[in-house]
């Protein structure tokens, strides 16, 4: 069984955020929880959030061990881009993009396939 948690027009580049997806990838729950709360990275908190709160979905809506999920996907979409500018030099315009993300977290239990 499935279960998935999404946070959504999270603050942070999508690029940015697959860094530290990437490294928690196919991990067990609590080992990645271990490993995001000790990355350096600002994009590991809304990781770190999403991952809990799929475990916690897995726990309270499906009654499943947490000790035994693990992160089948996680993956992190572009969401929204903010377009803004600034004057550049002879009369150009220069702009500055403010990306946002979507991260979505799949676990399912240890073993099902």
């Amino acid at each position: 069984m499935e279960v998935r948690a999404v946070a959504k027009n999270v603050h942070r580049s999508p690029q940015k955020v697959r860094l530290v997806a990437d490294v928690v990838r196919g991990r067990t729950v609590n080992e990645a929880l271990a490993i995001l709360q000790f990355m350096p990275q600002i994009a590991a908190r809304d990781v770190y959030k999403v991952i809990k709160s799929a475990a916690a979905n897995a726990e309270n809506n499906f009654e499943l061990d947490v000790n035994d999920l693990v992160i089948h996907r996680l993956f992190v979409d572009e969401g929204t881009t903010l377009k803004r500018g600034r004057p550049g030099p002879h009369g150009r315009f220069k702009p500055r993009l403010r990306r946002w993300s979507h991260i979505t977290a799949i676990v399912q239990e240890r073993g099902a396939v």
